[in-house]
C-alpha cells in the first residue's frame, strides 16, 4: 500500500476553465517517507478531442517548453521537493479544452539497486466562455432573500404590534385623565385620605 508524507495529499486537478483565465492543472505525486533521494523526470502532454499526444512541457533538471499552441503559455508551478510537479496554462483559449497527461518517472538512489517508477494523470480539461453559477451560490441566494423577506414581515409584526400596545395604554391614561376631570370638585375634596391626629 502506498503511503503519503503529512505533507503531501494527492487531490484531483480542477477540470473546468474559463476563457481568458489561467489555468493550473495539478498534478501531485507523493513520495514514501523513506524515498528522499531521487532524479524526477516529467513530462507533460496534450491531446485535443479526436487527435493523438503531443508533448508540451518536461521538466529534467532544467524546464524545457516545446513548439506547440502553448509556446509562451505554459508556467511551471512544481515544488521543490518535486512531488507537486504542476503547472499553469496561461491565458487559456476554447481550443484549449482535452486531455493533459502528466508523466512522472522516479529514479530511486539506494545503495544496491537504483529502482524506477513511473505513474500518470490525466486531466480531461473543458474551456467555457463564461463561468456557471454554482449551485450552491444558487441554493445560498434563495436562501438569502427568503431570510430577508422573513424579517421584514417579522419587523412589520411587531411595528404594529407596539403600535396597538402604545395606543392602547395612551387610551386607557385619556379614559382614567377624563374620569378624574368628571368628578365634581367636592368629591375630589372627600377624596383625600383623612390626617389622624
Amino acid at each position: 500500500a502506498d503511503f503519503c508524507s503529512a505533507v503531501c495529499v494527492e487531490v484531483p486537478s480542477e477540470t473546468e476553465a474559463v476563457q481568458g483565465t489561467d489555468m493550473k492543472l495539478l498534478c501531485i505525486s507523493c513520495m514514501k517517507r523513506e524515498e528522499v533521494t531521487a532524479s524526477t523526470v516529467v513530462e507533460w502532454f496534450y491531446r485535443p478531442e479526436g487527435g493523438k499526444d503531443e508533448p508540451i512541457y518536461e521538466y529534467r533538471k532544467t524546464n524545457h517548453e516545446f513548439p506547440s499552441r502553448f509556446s509562451g503559455r505554459i508556467q511551471w508551478n512544481g515544488s521543490k521537493d518535486m512531488q507537486d510537479v504542476s503547472i499553469t496554462v496561461l491565458n487559456v483559449t476554447l481550443n484549449d479544452s482535452g486531455i493533459y497527461t502528466c508523466n512522472i518517472t522516479r529514479e530511486f538512489e539506494f545503495e544496491i539497486h537504483r529502482p524506477l517508477f513511473t505513474s500518470s494523470r490525466l486531466i480531461h480539461l473543458t474551456v467555457v466562455e463564461e463561468a456557471g453559477e454554482d449551485f450552491t451560490s444558487v441554493i445560498s441566494e434563495i436562501m438569502m432573500y427568503i431570510l430577508l423577506v422573513f424579517l421584514t414581515l417579522w419587523l412589520l409584526i411587531e411595528m404594529v404590534y407596539c403600535y396597538r400596545k402604545v395606543s392602547k395604554a395612551e387610551e386607557a391614561a385619556q379614559e382614567n385623565a377624563t374620569d378624574y376631570l368628571a368628578i365634581p370638585s367636592e368629591n375630589k375634596e372627600n377624596c383625600a385620605v383623612p390626617v389622624e391626629e
